[in-house]
């Protein structure tokens, strides 16, 4: 193994319908009758239990709270339902005058709902215009539609104009008295076809602009119990399982076994180090490289299974790192100082081999679109390549270091890479800009989020830093315990949204920390030698691997997983029924 002095680079060998409405088309009339007066609606004599706020904390409204189920009633078509909890609790959902409001908008009664409007007891004058004017527009477009272009004028000119709001609009639909193409291309905006919206879609906007406790919003209901759901979530401090497993029925609380603890596999194909790790985009397919000169392609089966798919011969030095192309489909692998070759995944067989004379490639990476790769060179620059070999682009000067992890956003636009042993550059392809990020300690690795937002950063003192590098670039969180003394060791993202940081460690043991409290999770023995690099698969929040000196590789899964095997021992693996 090779090692690095403190002061030096580390090198790892080189290493809407709300209320009582029947939503209608245009041109469609509903008269269904709107029953009695909810203001004078009869109220049951209180009892005890008639409370004003509910719950242990005394903040819940019993009146907005009884409102909201009879809006959740009505929305899910229980129509009956919701009539009878108003009756019931004397507390109507809306009140007469919205109902009214509401009705003659599906109607198109036009003027009496601009005059039932202004009887709501709406407040805010500046809501008023703005609904009025939203009622006048359909209005305007009703009749333009019908080929009453007078009247269209006349509301035009004498109920919209006076409102004396969004004059550029005003504008719009005077260009429509002039054009009809131009009428189109004003009135299509909110609508796939035609020029007029549904009448339902202009009640849905109504009721986005009136103050919620004159309508309550759809789905409000829904809203507030996704909201809790997600804060109860985001709370658990072991949450690492699909949201569909979690239950109204009780409070949302993850165990420690929801994290990935347990050894499943042990893989001992390669015969030296296992250097650095990677699964495939879509989860089905893990690459690693050695010290052996070589990189393996294992495929995962459906029941979690890993096995040996192709070994990838043909590098002349050690390989030092595995890159999967955007559709997975094809593999790169690096070389110490060497060379970049390209592999069809599916056969194994090399498609290219990608080479500067007289220089040593030491990483590589894709482009998103897959139709370029790229790669940092140990005279510190970094080259672009077309899949045929063709060099596009070099960026020359401290680009890059000889131990250098590559990384390239998924819109293509930044390169990220090391550029001093105690900075990472971030380099805007398109602007031409250049931003870095500025560590006090010698930095080993690095590692991108999958939402491009968040770069971790592995440092020579045993510490890993959480950077931000949306907008700003800022420091979030540290996280401390693993072991660093001589050798690269590598981080990496991982489980449920990415909410875990796992890290290797010369103590030979795997070390995984939450990724926004930064506590430490677990720390999971088993290798009997460091642990270079780990990988989180991305398609399954309960698989981990681990590539280690003792020249294994380890799959890690859930405590209460069991996985169905042919034999103990098949190509290269060993399965495990115990914890180590």
């Amino acid at each position: 193994m090779g090692g690095v002095e403190d002061d030096e680079p580390a090198s790892k060998r080189l290493k809407l319908a709300s209320g009582r409405l029947t939503g209608l088309s245009n041109g469609s009339s509903l008269t269904e009758p709107i029953v009695g007066s909810r203001d004078l609606m009869a109220r049951p004599p209180q009892s005890e239990g008639d409370k004003e706020v509910l719950g242990s904390k005394g903040v819940i409204k019993r009146v907005e709270f009884v409102r909201i189920i009879a809006k959740a009633l009505h929305s899910l078509g229980y129509k009956k339902s919701c009539a009878h909890l108003e009756e019931e609790s004397g507390i109507p959902l809306h009140s007469s005058a919205v109902d009214l409001f509401m009705q003659q908008v599906l109607n198109g009664n036009w003027d009496e709902s601009v005059v039932t409007l202004h009887n709501i007891g709406l407040k805010d004058e500046n809501i008023v215009k703005s609904a009025s004017f939203l009622i006048l527009e359909q209005k305007f477009f009703e009749l333009l539609d019908g080929d009453n272009i007078v009247d269209a004028l006349k509301t035009l000119r004498t109920e919209i104009a006076p409102l004396c709001i969004n004059n550029g609009r005003i504008c719009e639909l005077s260009s429509c008295i002039i054009s009809s193409t131009r009428c189109d291309s004003v009135g299509s905006s909110n609508q796939d076809n035609g020029r007029i919206k549904p009448r339902s879609k202009l009640l849905e906007e109504l009721q986005k602009l009136l103050p919620p406790t004159v309508i309550i919003p759809e789905s409000r209901l829904e809203h507030l119990v996704e909201q809790a759901l997600t804060l109860q979530r985001d709370a658990c401090f072991f949450h690492n399982s699909l949201d569909k497993e979690m239950s109204l029925y009780s409070d949302h609380q993850c165990g420690r076994d929801q994290i990935p603890s347990r050894i499943l596999q042990i893989l001992e194909a390669h015969s030296d180090e296992v250097w650095f790790l990677q699964f495939s985009h879509n989860g089905k397919y893990l690459a690693s490289s050695s010290n052996d000169r070589s990189a393996i392609i294992w495929e995962i089966d459906v029941n979690g299974g890993v096995s040996l798919k192709h070994r990838l011969s043909g590098h002349q030095k050690p390989v030092s790192s595995v890159s999967w192309s955007p559709d997975d489909h094809q593999l790169l692998t690096c070389g110490v100082e060497e060379v970049v070759r390209r592999w069809d995944v599916s056969s194994g067989e090399c498609l290219q081999v990608y080479e500067k004379v007289g220089l040593g490639l030491v990483s590589c990476g894709w482009f998103p679109d897959g139709k370029w790769i790229f790669s940092g060179i140990n005279d510190k620059s970094i080259c672009m390549w077309e899949l045929d070999g063709k060099e596009v682009e070099c960026w020359k000067g401290q680009r890059t270091l000889k131990i250098s992890d590559l990384e390239i956003t998924s819109d293509g636009k930044q390169i990220i890479s090391m550029c001093r042993p105690t900075a990472i550059l971030l380099l805007d392809r398109e602007a031409k800009a250049e931003r870095v990020i500025e560590e006090d300690q010698t930095i080993t690795s690095f590692s991108l989020s999958r939402d491009n937002r968040f770069l971790l950063v592995n440092l020579l003192n045993q510490e890993i830093h959480l950077w931000s590098i949306d907008g700003n670039i800022r420091l979030v969180a540290k996280y401390k315990g693993h072991r660093r003394t001589r050798f690269v060791i590598r981080s990496c993202f991982g489980g449920l949204e990415q909410a875990f940081i796992a890290c290797g460690s010369e103590d030979s043991q795997v070390y995984i920390w939450h990724r926004g409290s930064g506590d430490l999770v677990e720390a999971l023995p088993g290798h009997s030698g460091a642990v270079n690099c780990v990988s989180w698969n991305p398609a399954n929040p309960h698989m981990l691997a681990s590539a280690s000196d003792d020249r294994t590789i380890r799959i890690w899964g859930l405590n209460s997983l069991h996985v169905k095997h042919k034999s103990a021992h098949s190509n290269g693996t060993h399965y495990c029924n115990g914890g180590t």
